[in-house]
């Protein structure tokens, strides 16, 4: 009797224990829970050992997707602080993205910013979520590379499929009414288009877990603690002075923060890995990323005429119009849904009318105007 109860207490121990992440550095698991980043475990998806979730001031807008964000280092081996863009990660490091829609108890998708029943600890509870797919970022020695999986219909685990895919789906908005889109999960190399923050090189890199857009509190099953603070205590963060000699960019819905910080933060993320300097947009001129860089006037927007005509205008002459968000380029190209007119060109089907409202009061709150 005694061996026996040895035994159920052994096996309960070990099935409440985390997955042991496993670095694939050379091939490509058909399955994402030979990874051990997370795993299915009744009714979560728990965060496998010594994997640290993480959060962004202000998310990139994918058609009102909920997603969970983590990081796992190999021990011994830290990240490097870098002010002004991602941290720089040693090889062997694997960042993961899960896309995942809240559910009510009749398994209707919402479309809501309410996260309060997404979690189970640090993980999902699956019992109120809809997993939709997993993005894995592994730096092998070679560089980044992108994997895309796609969750079963049985939500027990998510499939390699480097070629993408389509599904389509039904979201309930606050007000009650039906939105019917198809979510596209890219594929490998359109994950490239968008990860490759240099034109250039054509690098792959990371670009959420940057300084900027990482330097606040996060919720950890230990407590609150800033996000910068909590990755150099753990030893994966080195050369980090303090959170607030840090940038950080603001929460573009949290109206305590200008307009002008929460405008700048959203079009940092949804549009600033394009338009840089060095970036796929280069030859726009247009530079929408650092909110805390200082660009000339005209590659901000203001009044500047576009290098091209066509759709993607919408028949408007200026980027950004001050006071006038209606004949602005940025607001148009940010409400449509033309493949041939929209930005961003991809990582949604539908519009963030949250976000397109938020921009059009900044322009619209702009003084001046366009000779």
């Amino acid at each position: 009797m005694r061996l026996w109860l040895t035994l159920l207490v052994f096996v309960v121990a070990c099935s409440e224990a985390p997955p042991t992440v496993t670095p694939h550095m050379e091939e490509n698991p058909e399955r994402l829970s030979a990874w051990g980043i997370v795993a299915v475990r009744g009714d979560e998806l728990a965060l496998g050992h010594d994997v640290v979730p993480y959060d962004l001031n202000t998310p990139l807008y994918t058609d009102a997707a909920h997603k969970l964000r983590n990081l796992w280092i190999p021990p011994g081996k830290s990240a490097q602080y870098q002010e002004g863009q991602a941290l720089d990660f040693p090889h062997g490091t694997i960042i993961s993205k899960t896309f995942y829609y809240p559910k009510d108890d009749a398994g209707t998708l919402l479309n809501t910013y309410d996260m309060s029943t997404d979690f189970a600890g640090e993980g999902l509870n699956l019992r109120a979520v809809r997993l939709i797919e997993t993005r894995l970022l592994v730096h092998r020695e070679t560089g980044w590379v992108a994997l895309p999986y796609i969750w079963n219909k049985a939500q027990t685990d998510a499939v390699l499929e480097r070629t993408g895919g389509a599904m389509a789906l039904r979201l309930q908005k606050g007000d009650g009414q039906m939105q019917d889109f198809t979510y596209v999960v890219p594929n490998t190399n359109q994950c490239a288009g968008c990860h490759a923050p240099n034109a250039t090189t054509k690098a792959i890199k990371p670009i959420g877990p940057a300084t900027r857009h990482l330097n606040k509190p996060y919720t950890y099953a230990g407590g609150v603690e800033n996000q910068l603070e909590h990755l150099a205590r753990l030893g994966y963060l080195r050369g980090f002075d303090s959170a607030e000699a840090a940038p950080r960019n603001a929460n573009w819905r949290d109206e305590n923060e200008t307009l002008d910080s929460r405008a700048r933060a959203y079009l940092d993320i949804n549009c600033g890995h394009c338009h840089n300097p060095v970036g796929a947009a280069d030859t726009s001129a247009l530079y929408l990323d650092r909110p805390e860089h200082t660009y000339p006037t005209g590659n901000t927007g203001l009044c500047k005429p576009p290098v091209a005509a066509g759709q993607g205008t919408g028949g408007y002459r200026f980027s950004i119009v001050p006071g006038k968000a209606e004949q602005s380029i940025l607001v148009y190209r940010m409400a449509s849904t033309n493949p041939a007119a929209m930005m961003p060109e991809l990582g949604r089907s539908t519009a963030d009318t949250d976000g397109v409202a938020l921009i059009t009061a900044w322009i619209n709150a702009m003084e001046g105007g366009c000779e």
